[in-house]
């Protein structure tokens, strides 16, 4: 378990508060960036809400559009450890600007070989994460909305309990 610092109560026992893990929101948004600069606003808007309240991102591994803006702005935020990438081989040339993103920019990055994997490593970090954890949808196409789908899914078939919110950018269009 990660520790958030350092507190013991009068017995020596480490306080709940010291054990707890920062929680950690899946984020599902585009690697384009859109139609609208709102949409990279709002990406910024959601990194600084994170950093505010000590929550980590797991997102999809890449370093462009929506997905990039966002990492880019939680790892100068919070370090490089608040991040977390997961991208599957077959987007890493479509989704990645360069080879290998440099982690001081982008937060660790893990090549997994199909999206099954991503799917299932991002979701068991929300799991895993501190309570307040969940998915957030920005901005995206149709990846974006298939994995919120199946976070909903999860969450109807009683794999996970976490909330599930999407990021309304401008209002329906």
């Amino acid at each position: 378990m990660t520790q958030a610092g350092n507190s013991t109560s009068a017995n020596g026992v480490p306080s709940s508060t010291s054990l707890t893990k920062p929680a950690t929101i899946r984020v599902f948004c585009g690697s384009k960036t859109g139609s609208s600069p709102a949409y990279l606003a709002a990406a910024r808007s959601l990194a600084h809400a994170m950093h505010d309240n000590n929550v980590h991102l797991v997102y999809g591994g890449g370093t462009v559009g929506i997905m990039g803006e966002l990492a880019r702005t939680l790892v100068s935020l919070s370090g490089s450890s608040a991040v977390h990438g997961i991208i599957p081989t077959a987007l890493v040339s479509l989704e990645r600007q360069g080879r290998a993103p440099d982690e001081s920019i982008y937060g660790r990055t893990t090549i997994v070989p199909d999206m099954h994997t991503r799917k299932r490593m991002m979701a068991q970090e929300v799991v895993d994460g501190g309570p307040g954890g969940g998915f957030v949808a920005l901005p995206g196409g149709f990846g974006t909305m298939e994995e919120l789908m199946e976070a909903v899914t999860w969450n109807q078939l009683g794999i996970h309990d976490r909330g599930i919110c999407i990021f309304n950018v401008e209002g329906c269009k």
